[in-house]
């Protein structure tokens, strides 16, 4: 199956463009989670949440006011939204932790949350479900799941390196690092929380972003071999646009997928769901447009460097006299 008949597009031109492209969106990203921060979920910062059902429709703001009368500050220190499907009148509370609360506090915000609730005007609530975190559990998750991203990418780097050369590694892992980065700001821009789903998406998206960019570099360790007189950067643009079809396929397939998740997936796989989205558009723009050009940049310094100075040309000796014997 075809979808571009020969392609010849030249990817390597546009380096540069798409470099500052990207760090438009990484330092926009920064700017967000710098002046609001990025919203950690309650596995992370502990807490507690609390989903209710209501018997009539409830509005999310009716909700907020009614923990704000009844618990100092609940409206502040609380998350609420709607939860699943708009028809079945369900509404999720988070609360998170103040970084000191035991377990047992925990317990008791959820408990004053029920009666906030059952004691104000709204319609009749129901307790579908409680989940309590504690903040050392919080803090522990926190540091396992930023532990697994580096030992993923560190792996890679090093089996990279070890598969194809060292500037074949830097630019897969700065490509990878790239998703990342992308992926973390596009939460901080649309309000997701940072939680477990998110966390094993984000390692989900590093294996199939890596995957992607190993199938094209070897096809660029291929035509090495075959197009030894061209250079690195028409090498490249032959092996991207050899591999553009069964990029577009892949990553147009798993997009699809993805997308009826996130559609019909619930409220629960939306941050997961999301967070594949972004990752997988971001990944295949990655692997044709960063990892092949941080290749062809990274190559073209080392040879600049490693190319000898010219030698200064000696002034030229004048021919001696013979004397006449």
């Amino acid at each position: 199956m075809h979808i571009f008949k020969n392609p010849n597009y030249d990817f390597v031109r546009w380096k540069w463009h798409a470099i500052a492209l990207s760090w438009i969106i990484i330092l926009a990203g920064a700017g967000v989670i710098w002046t609001k921060g990025l919203q950690k979920g309650v596995e992370f910062s502990g807490g507690t949440i609390v989903i209710v059902k209501f018997d009539q429709p409830a509005d999310v703001e009716q909700v907020r006011s009614a923990l704000d009368r009844t618990i100092p500050g609940g409206g502040a220190n609380a998350i609420v939204q709607q939860y699943g499907d708009p028809s079945a009148n369900q509404v999720m509370i988070r609360v998170h932790t103040s970084g000191a609360e035991s377990g047992g506090s925990l317990s008791e915000s959820a408990e004053k949350v029920t009666q906030a609730l059952q004691q104000s005007s709204l319609p009749k609530p129901s307790i579908v479900g409680t989940e309590i975190v504690g903040p050392t559990v919080g803090q522990e998750l926190q540091t396992r799941g930023t532990l697994a991203t580096v030992f993923a990418l560190g792996g890679i780097l090093l089996y990279i390196a070890f598969r194809f050369q060292l500037s074949f590694a830097v630019g897969a892992v700065v490509a990878t690092l790239h998703d990342l980065l992308i992926t973390i700001a596009f939460l901080a821009f649309f309000r997701y929380d940072l939680s477990l789903n998110v966390i094993a998406a984000i390692l989900t998206i590093t294996g199939y972003s890596m995957n992607d960019t190993i199938v094209i570099f070897d096809r660029v360790r291929e035509n090495m071999r075959s197009m030894r007189r061209d250079n690195l950067a028409s090498i490249v643009n032959a092996s991207v646009n050899q591999m553009l079809d069964r990029t577009m396929i892949t990553g147009g397939l798993t997009l699809l997928s993805v997308l009826a998740l996130y559609l019909f997936g619930g409220e629960v796989l939306k941050g997961f769901a999301f967070t594949m989205i972004v990752g997988i558009v971001t990944g295949t723009y990655s692997s044709v447009f960063i990892a092949a050009a941080i290749v062809v940049i990274w190559q073209g310094r080392v040879k600049a460097k490693a190319a000898p100075a010219a030698a200064p040309t000696a002034p030229a000796r004048k021919p001696k006299s013979r004397r006449a014997s």
